[in-house]
């Protein structure tokens, strides 16, 4: 059975020449390198920016940005503007958040009173964390609800995922349920992920199994992914109640190793884990189930891109609209 570590190096040009960080980006880094290399080569750059797909103007600019910083230039950068002029002021958001607390008005309401739009108001408040009564505390207006630890490594959620494998030649996804090759007997791969329940960084390995030496050895080289990132200490893990990891030796060993403590969720409360549950339908949505494959070990192989995407280029609603390693990076910041 093939193993897929969820390692990734930033640093690593195959790994991530075929992804894009910027949504609206026509070439990655990759390609303004094999840009740059043609030119330099003595070729035209209309003839360049042609077979490439990309405008003139567009080739001409990543030129010219190589020449200025070298291989920095070819990094995206953000599309933030310098300033907002037409943002609300500061003053009004403060009266909308004042509002917001003492008296629980909604934009609806809010809105009217201080000559805002409603759908501005409520901007203001996802901005400021303040839409959601339920994270408020009725007294004091102060957000006391949302489920996050305050620093990267204060808990980390664990959990497996079971998927049927695919046979050679893909499976009904490829032929349709009448013709696809018959899947039984071809058995299961576990998808041991482990995510951050701060930052929202994820490590996933595949195995044939969930056992207890499985499962103690996936943790240690979660752990270790992780402090490679600068998450240099794991306090606690969130399990569910499976026996592995309430009764498994292996497993109490690699916590102690670790100096965590291990944590389980009540019983037929998977939300308890809810990060690295709602981690796995993001798993399902954009690796496992994202296109038909034609192989199991096509599947395998398509997961470590996966996850560097998610972990350095995919927007996170939770954190801002950024990445999850943007919260390693900063682990002060705020995000609402």
């Amino acid at each position: 059975m093939a193993k897929t570590s969820g390692v990734v190096e930033v640093s690593s040009l195959h790994r991530a020449e075929v992804f894009v960080s910027h949504r609206n980006a026509r070439l990655t880094v990759h390609g303004r390198r094999l840009l740059v290399e043609r030119v330099r080569s003595g070729r035209p750059v209309a003839h360049v920016a042609a077979e490439m797909g990309i405008s003139r103007p567009t080739a001409h600019k990543w030129l010219r940005r190589w020449r200025q910083h070298g291989e920095a230039g070819l990094r995206d950068r953000s599309s933030r503007p310098g300033s907002t002029p037409h943002r609300t002021p500061a003053a009004a958001e403060a009266r909308v958040c004042h509002l917001r607390q003492q008296r629980k008005l909604g934009p609806a309401r809010i809105g009217p009173i201080l000559g805002i739009p409603a759908s501005t108001v409520h901007r203001i408040l996802v901005r400021h964390g303040l839409n959601r009564l339920a994270w408020l505390d009725r007294p004091t207006g102060t957000v006391i609800r949302r489920y996050e630890r305050d620093h990267p490594g204060e808990l980390v959620h664990i959990d497996v995922k079971k998927l049927g494998r695919i046979p050679d030649g893909g499976g009904h996804k490829v032929h349709g349920r009448q013709a696809g090759r018959p899947t039984r007997g071809m058995g299961f791969d576990y998808v041991h992920s482990a995510v951050d329940d701060h930052s929202r960084l994820a490590y996933s390995e595949i195995h044939p199994d969930e056992n207890v030496t499985t499962c103690a050895g996936f943790l240690t080289r979660a752990a270790a992914f992780f402090q490679r990132q600068g998450i240099t200490r794991i306090e606690r893990v969130l399990t569910d109640n499976a026996w592995a990891y309430r009764k498994g030796l292996a497993w109490k060993a690699a916590l102690a190793d670790l100096g965590a403590v291990g944590k389980h969720t009540r019983a037929y409360r998977p939300q308890t884990n809810g990060k690295v549950e709602r981690f796995n339908r993001t798993l399902l949505d954009e690796w496992a189930y994202l296109r038909p494959y034609t192989s199991n070990t096509e599947r395998t192989e398509a997961l470590e891109p996966f996850l560097h995407t998610y972990n350095y280029h995919r927007c996170h609603t939770a954190l801002g609209g950024q990445p999850p390693i943007s919260r390693v990076n900063n682990p002060t910041r705020q995000y609402t």
